[in-house]
């Protein structure tokens, strides 16, 4: 029996922090050998960080790169550690892992698969590595292999799958099997997205079980560049079984998971199932060998680390709740900003924001202590003796509700109960004056009164393009980062008005939408997340039909009579531009479920989306950063592209009309 103690490292990186990304890495080598791993894995390009885009091709960047592997390299003694980072080979870059043994590097072998669709492009700067391929990389004055290798370390054979190659149809670990590796590591840089954690699982659980291997998972942490939050999920696995998981959604620097395995174990059933090949020899050319023994270890019983709330019935919502957060915490600590300031209008969206601010504050200082968390925050002006997660919000967090004489005391109220159930600041801006003064301006210019028969859009826009002025200026008094409300479904068609309620340095909810912030909504309300509870004081908003609240009150304006029922939109947008579905074909496939709305209506509503979607297109390309949450977003600059002028599906929209006739002619024949 030869047992083993491996680890796997998650680390909250920022792309060029060199010296912070480094201060990580070295703090993980450390932790980990304090609990005697012999083999760590981090994640994918977690030197430079993973987000460097274009910086990419900085020869500056490739020589830092340089310099700081070699002083990572020293503290490896006694331990093999593999790290992510990127390498120049011979006029092409190329995304590779480092693998260092006692202080000495052994190798680097390079990703063969690269990501290149959703929100990623590495193609844009990274070349895919051939399989098989084999060369030597000069570093330090030293030469090194780099390629398709294998590692041979006392006699264990250690071999990798960066990220994206495990999850295609030719993964290189049905070929590492056959070369007899009896440990495979993955360092990646996989985003979050709904659900996505069980999809690794399985990638890990069948790699370790299908290649007879003990396979060890890696994965970055936290919001690293801005846009994609990364949950820190690490697994390791040994012949078909979990035997070590992660806690997800840290708000630590990094955090190790540890297992012990017997790599016996996985020879014997390699060897049983006859799927090593002893006649294919790597010596010579695509294996390294090391005299670096693992030190014998005592076994340990598995400890798969899932959280109460992973096993749950509302992993969606936890998910949620606890990715936005932490998204939210690392942008405001690496964007050096104050604090939040958030327009807090009474209804779901700015609620929702509001909401998960004070679920940062909780989630924080429950894991870091509020001492820790505050000193993490790093804002200049934190009184630092607060002994209350609501006294960081009062500091943290100003709201601000800016009424019209069109504003209701409904969301008045609803707005100011969410900011005291929080612990926000609560200011109230009438800006109504403001409202009237830009009316009468424009109407003295034009020589006529402006009226809600002629002006609708016009008099809704000045509404809430009044607001941003003195929200904007209270941001900058305050160092904070002002903070944009809008969802997924308003962005979908343009429902939002730019300068408006688009203002803003970030956009955390632009990528989800409506519906399920609404639901959200009200399970934060009646039950909440796991260790915080439930909210009731967000009864009051739940209780609202959603509405913009800009035509008069006797108008009874609601979202869903100026667009069409969230569910529906939602839907459409999905089938449209996420399946690429004509109109014609969103049509059938309604009608097929047995919709509850009439061939009519369903024409008019998807007419209307893709009007909507064509003209509105402008208004994407200027929403502020957003985070990727699922499998598909609407932002221009990391999913959904479209051209700002297009045709318009004209001749799409005729067809749809057409089929709608011809639907009502039959139906009145039979």
């Amino acid at each position: 029996m030869k047992w083993i103690k491996a680890g796997a490292a998650v680390l909250n990186q920022t792309p060029l922090d060199w010296d912070g990304n480094l201060a990580r890495i070295v703090g993980a080598i450390q932790q980990a050998r304090t609990q005697q791993v012999s083999l760590l894995c981090m994640p994918e390009l977690c030197v430079s960080g993973y987000g460097c885009e274009d910086a990419f091709h900085s020869p500056g960047l490739q020589r830092t790169v340089g310099e700081i592997l070699l002083e990572i390299v020293p503290q490896t003694r006694g331990m093999m550690v593999s790290v992510g980072l990127p390498m120049m080979v011979g006029g092409g870059l190329f995304n590779t892992a480092c693998m260092m043994a006692d202080g000495q590097i052994l190798g680097f072998v390079a990703k063969q698969n690269l990501a290149g669709e959703g929100i990623h492009y590495e193609q844009r700067w990274f070349k895919a590595w051939p399989g098989g391929a084999r060369t030597e990389v000069e570093l330090g004055g030293r030469v090194y292999p780099l390629g398709d290798y294998m590692f041979d370390c006392g006699g264990i054979r250690i071999g990798f799958e960066i990220c994206e190659d495990a999850w295609t149809a030719t993964r290189p670990g049905t070929d590492l099997s056959l070369h007899g590796v009896d440990i495979i590591l993955n360092p990646s840089a996989s985003h979050f997205a709904f659900g996505k954690h069980e999809v690794r699982r399985r990638l890990v659980l069948e790699g370790s079980r299908a290649f007879h291997v003990s396979y060890i998972y890696s994965n970055l942490l936290g919001n690293e560049a801005g846009r994609a939050i990364y949950d820190g999920d690490a697994l390791i696995a040994s012949a078909g079984r979990i035997l070590a998981s992660g806690p997800r959604f840290s708000y630590a620097d990094f955090h190790i998971i540890t297992a012990t395995f017997d790599v016996d174990v996985t020879r014997m059933q390699r060897s049983r199932s006859g799927s090593f090949r002893p006649d294919v020899s790597m010596d010579g050319s695509g294996l390294v060998r090391s005299e670096t023994e693992f030190p014998v270890v005592e076994p340990e019983a598995p400890q798969p680390d899932l959280t109460n709330w992973e096993t749950g019935q509302s992993i969606k919502e936890e998910e949620f709740s606890r990715a936005i957060s932490l998204g939210l915490f690392d942008y405001l600590r690496k964007s050096r900003s104050q604090g939040f300031v958030v327009s807090l209008s009474g209804g779901a969206d700015s609620s929702a924001v509001t909401t998960l601010i004070g679920l940062m504050v909780s989630f924080g200082s429950q894991e870091l202590g509020l001492e820790n968390f505050l000193e993490k925050l790093g804002i200049n002006a934190l009184d630092r003796n607060i002994q209350d997660p609501l006294a960081v919000m009062h500091q943290i967090l100003t709201c601000v509700y800016q009424p019209t004489r069109n504003s209701s005391e409904t969301t008045r109220n609803a707005a100011l109960e969410v900011a005291e159930a929080w612990g926000a600041r609560f200011l109230e801006f009438d800006v109504d004056e403001i409202v009237q003064n830009y009316i009468s301006t424009v109407s003295q210019a034009l020589g006529r009164d402006l009226s809600w028969e002629q002006d609708d859009i016009a008099l809704q826009n000045i509404q809430a393009r009044s607001r941003s002025p003195s929200v904007w200026l209270l941001a900058n008094l305050q160092g904070a980062l002002l903070v944009s409300t809008s969802n997924r479904s308003e962005a979908a068609v343009g429902y939002a008005t730019m300068d408006g309620d688009t203002s803003g340095g970030l956009s955390p909810i632009a990528g989800i939408d409506k519906a399920f912030l609404r639901h959200w909504l009200c399970w934060i309300e009646k039950e909440g997340p796991e260790g915080i509870g439930a909210v009731p004081a967000l009864a009051r908003v739940n209780v609202q039909l959603p509405t913009a609240e800009l035509r008069p009150q006797d108008a009874h304006q609601t979202d869903e009579d100026d667009l069409m029922p969230y569910d529906l939109l939602d839907a459409i947008e999905r089938a449209a531009i996420r399946d690429k579905l004509t109109p014609v074909e969103i049509l059938r496939l309604f009608l097929a479920r047995d919709s509850q709305y009439s061939a009519e209506q369903l024409s008019q509503w998807i007419e209307r989306f893709f009007r909507l979607w064509c003209r509105n297109q402008w208004k994407r390309e200027r929403y502020a950063p957003s985070f990727h949450l699922d499998d598909e977003n609407l932002d221009p600059k990391t999913w959904c592209r479209f051209p700002i002028l297009s045709g318009g599906f004209e001749r799409e929209l005729r067809a749809l009309r057409e089929s709608v006739v011809a639907l009502s002619s039959g139906q009145a024949q039979s």
